[in-house]
């Protein structure tokens, strides 16, 4: 009988988005040894140099990939941006990342929401690739509580004020923020009810630090800027040190000391009532 050829762990590309979902997703991949996140996709709006829905600066994806240690696939996206233009750039960005990362199967951060997940499978019906929902269907209470309990740090930069108080833009993803969550508001905003920015937990290596910008409404949402509060070489050359020797976390992180004033100073606004 022929034995079935070993080729290895499945090389898995996950769409990227910056926020706590997208996250977690990555760090329940890191653990399942039958596969290897190769690397992460994401896009962003090519006018302003953000994440195309939650309004994060590039920068601080493309940190978030190297704290990773990831490459990111940046795809441009007009703005506007039709549907049909959405379409024909994601089918040929997708091909273009397939001869970069000669990808298996490509990750999402979807959690329940049965449209979405059939609009991605009639995409990419024709492309091969298997597609993988590692958090699909978990209860997004418990999910939740998984993600802040399991070391997540993640802080809202797009909410809909319609649904949710304004105030809570910029707020830490925490306990007690799911208890000032309205209880139409679903814990994981998975109804498009607000966004986060993941800035640190198991998934990554360091931290990424930001700051609190200013908070402004547009196009009907409430958006709160990030800013990197660190120093680049800083930042690389803690990445660097950690490549070469991973059990010196916390040395690597000692060059963080005179940002990282600035960074907890930020959190103790992000975590308190606004």
């Amino acid at each position: 009988m022929t034995q079935p050829v070993d080729t290895g762990p499945k090389r898995v590309l996950l769409s990227w988005s910056s926020g706590k979902d997208s996250a977690w997703t990555l760090y329940q991949l890191q653990q399942d040894p039958s596969v290897e996140v190769v690397g992460l996709l994401t896009t962003f709006n090519s006018q302003f140099n953000r994440s195309a829905i939650h309004g994060v600066r590039q920068q601080l994806l493309q940190l978030q990939a190297q704290a990773a240690g990831l490459p990111l696939f940046e795809i441009a996206l007009p703005w506007p941006c039709s549907n049909e233009q959405y379409e024909t750039i994601m089918g040929e960005a997708l091909e273009d990342a397939r001869s970069q990362f000669a990808m298996d199967a490509v990750a999402f951060g979807d959690l329940y929401l049965e449209d979405i997940r059939a609009y991605r499978e009639q995409q990419m019906a024709d492309t091969g690739l298997e597609l993988l929902f590692p958090l699909w269907q978990i209860p997004t209470e418990q999910l939740a509580q998984q993600m802040i309990v399991g070391g997540l740090k993640a802080a809202i930069t797009c909410l809909d004020p319609r649904v949710m108080p304004e105030h809570l833009a910029g707020h830490a993803f925490s306990h007690e923020l799911l208890k000032q969550l309205p209880d139409s508001v679903d814990p994981c905003g998975e109804n498009g009810e607000f966004h986060t920015f993941a800035w640190d937990g198991p998934m990554f290596k360091q931290p990424i630090p930001v700051v609190a910008g200013e908070v402004v409404s547009r196009d009907g949402f409430v958006y709160a800027d990030l800013v990197f509060g660190g120093s680049l070489s800083l930042f690389n050359k803690s990445l660097s040190r950690l490549d070469e020797s991973p059990s010196a976390v916390n040395k690597s992180l000692s060059p963080f000391s005179g940002s990282l004033s600035l960074f907890n100073k930020s959190l103790s606004r992000l975590e308190g009532s606004k």
